[in-house]
């Protein structure tokens, strides 16, 4: 029975849009962390906040990154120019 439903939500998943494959992606994840290591990371960034280190904890970006498009440059390469900068 549960290898039957395993078997539909992986056919499932294929049809899904990659905003959708994100989500169900951070629901698998929030699943996995069990509720103690949750805690313990909590506890944490709670530490860093309050000695200072940290102004602010960001969250993952919700985008996936590796899907981002590269901007366009003209002229030099970014990094000749910083070369002759630095000269």
């Amino acid at each position: 029975m549960a290898q039957t439903i395993l078997h539909q939500v992986l056919e499932y998943i294929k049809t899904l849009e990659p905003e959708e494959l994100l989500q169900v992606s951070r629901a698998v994840r929030e699943r996995l962390v069990s509720q103690e290591e949750e805690r313990k990371r909590q506890m944490f960034y709670q530490t860093l906040l309050a000695s200072g280190l940290v102004r602010q904890i960001k969250t993952p970006p919700s985008i996936d990154v590796s899907r981002r498009r590269l901007a366009q440059i003209q002229g030099k390469p970014v990094s000749q120019t910083i070369i002759e900068e630095r000269r």
